[in-house]
């Protein structure tokens, strides 16, 4: 098997075990609360960082660097807490694994708007054709009979997205100049305490029986999401260029409908998986590229 090749299977074992998260976080938000479980899961994903750091980044004594990935791998941090905390109280709010998967995978369709907007970053039609397909598919999942076609769920989770852009664009910015799974580490560890004092804050319970019962979830999730995934992530793109790294990784949304329905059997309805079928093309879309004009 070919480097691109083994890379490519890399970057779709990433999207299968993201997606696959979003059913741990579900389970484990409900026994939890939802700072708790993050805050639990972003230590055991820490940690899990240590034999990958050992390995992978066995670099020089560098002060300097390092300063600069702890500093920046703090902000992401903070970023990454409330991205996090809202898609978790979203997961626990709507009760399914699928939608919040398509829901938070919007932020592959705001990366390009968001960075127009506030950073000129270059857009082209196919970024505007795979926001505007995305932004119906949200309608139709939302779609419910009440009076808002979109329940106070979808808006946290939605409002997630925009923070996962975000959390996408600063480590564009900064994570050239920081060591990859050190600014990772550092950045889970951020989160992992934000979300612990939260959850002290606003006095949510916690007992070992809870943990216990969590375990699997927490494991998963801390383990499995955050360590395997994120070096197979930093592995995958070391030879598949961006645009198709970020297409292969945004099928994370399918694989989060399928967990749903295979271990919690989640169902929609036929106007539901009409949306995340254009909620899943209105992510593929935007990453496509024109091509150039051949004089």
């Amino acid at each position: 098997m070919s480097l691109r090749a083994r890379s490519i299977v890399l970057l779709f074992l990433t999207a299968l075990i993201w997606g696959f998260a979003f059913v741990a976080q579900r389970v484990g938000g409900d026994i939890l609360g939802a700072f708790y479980f993050n805050g639990i899961r972003y230590a055991v994903g820490a940690v899990s960082l240590i034999p990958v750091i050992m390995i992978f980044e066995k670099e020089r004594k560098n002060p300097e660097k390092l300063k600069y990935t702890i500093k920046w791998g703090i902000v992401v941090g903070l970023i990454l807490f409330i991205a996090s905390s809202l898609q978790q109280f979203g997961i626990n709010i709507t009760q399914s694994a699928g939608k919040s998967g398509f829901i938070t995978g919007l932020y592959t369709v705001l990366v390009p708007l968001i960075g127009f907007v506030f950073f000129k970053y270059k857009t082209n039609l196919f970024t505007w054709v795979g926001a505007a397909l995305a932004v119906v598919g949200l309608f139709l999942l939302s779609f419910t009979s009440g009076v808002s076609p979109v329940g106070i769920g979808d808006i946290v989770l939605l409002i997630g997205s925009v923070f996962w852009a975000m959390h996408i664009i600063v480590i564009d910015k900064v994570g050239s100049g920081a060591s990859s799974i050190k600014f990772s580490m550092t950045q889970f560890l951020t989160s992992s305490v934000c979300c612990l004092l939260f959850a002290l804050l606003t006095k949510e319970t916690i007992t070992f029986e809870a943990v216990r019962l969590a375990g699997t979830s927490i494991l998963y999730a801390g383990i499995m999401s955050s360590g395997v995934a994120y070096t197979f992530q930093v592995i995958g793109q070391k030879h598949v260029e961006p645009s198709l790294a970020a297409i292969i990784c945004s099928s994370e949304a399918l694989f989060s409908a399928v967990g749903g329905a295979l271990i919690l059997g989640e169902s929609m309805t036929m106007r539901s998986y009409i949306g995340c079928a254009l909620m899943f093309a209105g992510i593929i879309v935007s990453q496509l590229k024109p091509k150039r004009a051949q004089n």
